[in-house]
């Protein structure tokens, strides 16, 4: 998404991709292969090694992190260190070292880091913000929110790197960091305590066993009972897959297409959040990974009436067969107390995520200061509240106990 809007110039051609740099080779050439030459200069390739090289000859302004979530940490502060400002992907990071980590660089450097949270952006989104600024639900005073992601989508974390707890902190950091920043954002506060129950109930080895798919293997493109699993992930069908992994495993031994039932998987697939905010809402969340269908309901109670958002992206899950909803499918209902319930006309937008990708790279990549009065850029404060309640969710559910989150940061020695 990055390498293409700064190369096809649609937001600002005066930005220039000065360099790639990347742990496997194969995929390192992959992502330079459509950057055109500049001024007969090709764009520069590095080896993740060679970070502070590509740094000292390349002399970007900005670099983009968009790595595996447990080394995000280590390249914002080499970048901040060099002298550059970072915008990275979400999660900012995963757990209280390494957000340290982001803190101090940022305060020693004083550069700046901004946190993608395109959801932010999703037109709809913003509507529901503006909707809740002009006071129309009075004082917000509590919020449900409940995601759910189908056999498909949900599936695919449990294959990849994300299913390793110490690698992506969990669903409720690495995928509920969106949802968590939302409502932080929507409700203008952050949060201060935190209950959280969770577990792995569907992605276990009994579920394989229950399909008939004894004797499975660890991934899908070797998997002896391959041809019988719903779930199974065809690497070497997908042109796209094939280049981008299994041609380039012998870079790194990276298996694209592990077994979403195997023992090894440390995340949880089930998770129920309670947050008490700061400014006194509190917030009822549920993340369900093998659902039905795909999709987020979210309530907003105030003193002067409620505020109901409900998006269905995907219908009717399994085997691999997706069917995208219609556009009726996302609505929102305003019902003030005394009055009847209005739906409210939702906005839309083109383009990936809603259409909240184009609006968030228009803002990233131009240079004239933005004068957005839902001021939906996100610093690295924004990326530290988010990941806190889902590091928090972690702690809590280890101890078994309600969490304090200033407790936590005063013993990490953070200070935000």
């Amino acid at each position: 998404m990055y390498r293409d809007a700064l190369v096809e110039g649609t937001f600002d051609p005066g930005n220039e991709l000065v360099a790639l740099c990347d742990s496997n080779a194969s995929r390192l050439a992959l992502a330079a292969a459509p950057v055109p030459d500049r001024n007969g200069t090709a764009v520069g390739r590095y080896d993740a090694d060679d970070f502070e090289r590509m740094i000292a000859e390349r002399r970007p302004d900005v670099v983009i992190v968009t790595t595996p979530d447990y080394v995000h940490d280590v390249y914002i502060a080499r970048a901040l260190r060099a002298g550059c400002d970072v915008i990275t992907e979400k999660p900012m990071t995963i757990d209280l070292a390494r957000l340290k980590g982001i803190v101090d660089a940022q305060r020693e450097t004083g550069r700046s880091v901004t946190v993608t949270f395109n959801y932010r952006y999703i037109p709809a989104h913003t509507q529901l913000k503006d909707i809740l600024l002009t006071g129309a639900i009075g004082e917000i005073t509590a919020v449900d929110f409940r995601w759910y992601l189908d056999r498909v989508h949900g599936a695919d974390y449990f294959r990849r790197w994300h299913r390793q707890k110490d690698k992506s902190g969990g669903l409720l950091v690495h995928k509920a960091t969106h949802h968590f920043d939302l409502v932080n954002w929507w409700v203008a506060s952050h949060p201060d305590t935190i209950s959280a129950l969770g577990s792995r109930r569907f992605y276990v080895p009994s579920t394989a066993e229950a399909l008939g798919l004894s004797g499975h293997g660890e991934r899908c493109h070797t998997c002896p009972v391959g041809a019988l699993c719903p779930y199974r992930l065809d690497v070497e069908g997908d042109p796209e897959l094939k280049s981008l992994y299994l041609d380039a495993e012998q870079a790194d031994g990276y298996i694209r297409d592990r077994c979403i039932f195997s023992s090894e998987i440390t995340i949880e697939d089930t998770m129920q959040v309670q947050v008490g905010y700061a400014n006194g809402v509190s917030m009822n969340y549920t993340l369900c990974a093998y659902s039905p269908w795909e999709g987020y309901e979210i309530v907003f109670y105030g003193t002067d009436g409620e505020l109901n958002h409900r998006h269905v992206g995907v219908h009717g899950i399994f085997g691999g067969t997706r069917h995208d909803a219609d556009d009726s499918a996302t609505t929102t209902l305003l019902h003030r107390h005394g009055e009847e319930p209005k739906q409210v006309d939702v906005l839309s937008g083109e383009g990936d995520h809603g259409g909240g990708d184009p609006v968030m790279l228009d803002e990233l990549l131009n240079p004239a200061p933005s004068n957005d009065r839902y001021r939906r850029r996100s610093s690295h404060l924004d990326g530290a509240w988010s990941v806190l309640t889902g590091i928090a969710s972690n702690v809590s559910m280890e101890r078994g106990q309600t969490v304090k989150i200033a407790e936590l940061l005063t013993d990490a020695g953070i200070r935000l």
